[in-house]
C-alpha cells in the first residue's frame, strides 16, 4: 500500500515525469491514490499528487468536497490564467466585522498552514482516463486546489509560495495556530 510522503522528501522538490501511456498501472496508482485520499480525515484531504505517494509522474487527484466526484488529472497544464486573481482577506482587529484569512493546508506537510494568492479561474489542459485531451476552465476552491497540485508536480511546495509571497506560515499546536518564525 501507498503511503503519503513528507517534506522534505526530495521527490516533493523535483518535478514530475509525463505519462506517456495510461495503462492498468496508471489506473491502479489512480485507484490506490483515490483510497489514500479517502482515508484522510484529520484533516480531510481535497487533492493528491502522484509524488505525493512516491511515484515520479504527472498525476493528481481532486475531491474539493464530501459530496463531489474525484476527478483525474493527467499530464496537466495551465494554458490560461484569468487576469482577476484571488485577494487574500485581511482579518482585523478594529470593529470591523472579522473575515476568516483563507488558508492552505497540505497531506505531505501536516499541521502547517499559510495563505497563498491563487488566479481565480485558470484554463486547464489535461488527461483523464477517457481518451483525448481536455481543456477546460475551472474557477474558485476547484481552481485553487489544481494550483496547489500542479505546483507539486513542478517541485513546489505551498509553503514556498506563501514565502515567496511574504504571507506568514502557521503551525497548528494544541488547536491553536501559531505563526512559525522562519527568520
Amino acid at each position: 500500500m501507498l503511503k503519503i510522503i513528507s517534506v522534505p522528501d526530495k521527490i516533493l522538490s523535483s518535478s514530475t515525469r509525463r505519462v506517456e501511456k495510461i495503462d492498468d498501472k496508471i489506473k491502479k496508482l489512480l485507484i490506490d491514490m483515490e483510497k489514500i485520499l479517502l482515508a484522510q480525515n484529520d484533516p480531510k484531504g481535497v487533492g493528491l499528487s502522484a509524488n505525493q505517494v512516491g511515484v515520479d509522474l504527472s498525476i493528481f487527484i481532486i475531491k474539493p468536497s464530501e459530496k463531489a466526484k474525484i476527478k483525474v488529472f493527467i499530464n496537466p497544464k495551465i494554458v490560461k490564467i484569468s487576469q482577476s486573481s484571488s485577494k487574500l482577506v485581511k482579518t482585523s482587529s478594529t470593529k470591523n466585522k472579522r473575515k476568516p484569512v483563507k488558508l492552505e493546508g497540505c497531506l505531505s506537510i501536516p499541521r502547517i498552514w499559510g495563505p497563498v494568492k491563487r488566479a481565480k479561474k485558470i484554463l486547464l489542459e489535461y488527461q483523464d482516463l477517457t481518451p483525448g485531451v481536455r481543456k477546460k476552465w475551472f474557477q474558485g476552491f476547484e481552481a485553487t486546489i489544481i494550483q496547489h497540485e500542479i505546483d507539486h508536480l513542478q517541485g513546489v511546495i505551498f509553503t514556498q509560495r506563501s514565502l515567496e509571497q511574504n504571507q506568514p506560515v502557521f503551525k497548528e499546536e494544541e488547536g491553536e495556530l501559531v505563526k512559525v518564525d522562519l527568520s
